[in-house]
């Protein structure tokens, strides 16, 4: 069984620059669950690679792993499989915040600002990363005893300016987990396992955060945009806003995420033509 590396605040000071490189390209667990306080001060640039670094258990699969139905999520091996895809959703996230961190500039005090948000949803990250893991070993499992796909990475090279990386991580990818960890939650207390589901809980909480720090940048950056045309125009094709809807579609959480009636009421009624978005 593998040791579980510790989410824990490491005094010692790095630049961010080592901070994030380490994190991103580093080949094992360890390294993504580095927690050094970090010095801003020297701005360094950085090129993307073409993939974060990860070997061994944690290398990414071309196999496709296809999603536990959820009536079978009392199952030992379904429950696995299901925290094994939250898990690698949060280690994507993970690694491509310390991408955000290196890419984007902070020239200015708004710029450094921003990055520091990034920074505090990338430990919200590792202890939920943590949290599935340590949920996992206590079921028999490792984090890479299934398939791990890279599609949220592989958005990363789109996201050239900090507006596109709000509107697809946090608008996006994170106001989807909303729905999603709330229905998997319910599903999950209703079959007694009040432990997985606290763990959704806990996600669902940190999760508002991140979209509303979201919202509120690309509210300061819209000029005489409403939310909902700046997203829109931000957010990389083929993306859609339909991939901001999770299973059981909640208005109202959103709202308390997003702050913004006209940007929901958009949301709610925005129709594609995308099956896998269709997915209330």
């Amino acid at each position: 069984m593998e040791t579980l590396p510790k989410h824990s605040e490491n005094s010692d000071k790095i630049s961010y620059f080592d901070f994030s490189r380490e994190i991103l390209l580093g080949n094992n667990l360890e390294a993504k669950f580095l927690a050094n306080s970090v010095d801003w001060s020297e701005y360094k640039t950085f090129e993307l690679p073409h993939k974060p670094g990860r070997s061994g258990r944690i290398s990414f699969s071309s196999e496709r792993m296809k999603f536990p139905k959820a009536v079978h999520l009392n199952e030992n091996d379904m429950k696995a499989m299901a925290l094994h895809s939250f898990a690698n959703h949060e280690l994507l996230a993970i690694e491509m915040m310390a991408a955000a961190l290196l890419v984007y500039p902070h020239s200015s005090e708004e710029h450094l600002r921003f990055k520091r948000g990034i920074f505090s949803a990338l430990r919200d990250e590792q202890k939920h990363l943590s949290l599935y893991i340590g949920r996992l070993n206590e079921l028999g499992y490792e984090f890479g005893d299934f398939p791990l796909n890279d599609f949220f990475w592989r958005q990363m090279e789109k996201l050239k300016t900090p507006a596109q990386y709000t509107a697809m991580m946090s608008l996006t990818f994170e106001a989807a987990n909303l729905d999603f960890a709330q229905h998997y939650a319910e599903i999950f207390r209703n079959f007694g396992d009040h432990t997985t589901a606290s763990i959704l809980d806990t996600v669902l909480e940190d999760e508002i955060t991140h979209v509303a720090f979201g919202a509120y940048w690309m509210k300061k950056w819209r000029a005489d945009k409403t939310l909902w045309e700046y997203y829109l125009q931000s957010l990389p094709w083929p993306l859609t806003p339909a991939r901001s809807r999770g299973i059981g579609f909640d208005p109202v959480l959103h709202e308390r995420a997003m702050n913004d009636a006209q940007f929901m009421e958009e949301l709610k009624n925005y129709d594609d033509d995308f099956k896998i978005t269709k997915r209330s």
